[in-house]
């Protein structure tokens, strides 16, 4: 992890203000010619991007982007599927053994660390769905059909499997839900 993907973390989770609908597109953008976790994201876009689109050629470089995709899998230990719905501005500061279900949603602005697991349940059909700028904690756990709101914080280590709202905390084994006392309700 860089210098960068440090600061950039850090200021995420201090600026309250990030939106949870509006995608920041720069937060995704390499920073250096070694970034696995831009790079990888990067591979899930352009292959999205392709997909749309019919034609040999669009069908070729998709071939070539999910070589990229497993390449940048294979470094960061991830499997993050190429079919995913993730909302832009994504950070994995550190990328290594993110584990996410090709059916979960994942809105714009959200932050991921290090070995977290967004899945489902043995019972269930159905996985989750995570808000806009969601803060998600190393070692986390999201199971199920639940809906985890915008503007929502899940500790390290955190076993979530209720929703949680809108401007909550998230944390232990399994998680307990309390409200967030730092973040403001209205910008001002």
């Amino acid at each position: 992890m860089t210098t960068s993907d440090t600061d950039t973390a850090y200021r995420h989770r201090q600026d309250p203000w990030v939106s949870a609908s509006e995608a920041d597109w720069s937060r995704e953008v390499p920073r250096t010619w070694w970034d696995p976790s831009r790079k990888l994201i990067r591979s899930i876009r352009r292959y999205q991007a392709l997909s749309e689109k019919g034609g040999v050629w669009a069908k070729a470089h998709r071939k070539w982007w999910v070589i990229v995709h497993r390449f940048w899998s294979i470094i960061t230990q991830s499997e993050i599927d190429l079919t995913a719905q993730i909302g832009g501005g994504l950070i994995l500061p550190h990328p290594t053994g993110i584990v996410i279900h090709p059916d979960v949603i994942i809105g714009p602005n959200c932050l991921i660390f290090h070995h977290v697991t967004i899945g489902r349940t043995a019972n269930a059909q159905r996985v989750a769905t995570i808000g806009g700028h969601v803060d998600i904690g190393a070692g986390a756990a999201i199971l199920g059909p639940i809906t985890v709101s915008d503007h929502v914080l899940i500790g390290a280590n955190a076993v979530v499997t209720h929703d949680v709202p809108a401007r909550h905390v998230a944390f232990g084994i399994p998680a307990k839900v309390r409200p967030r006392d730092d973040m403001y309700t209205e910008k001002k």
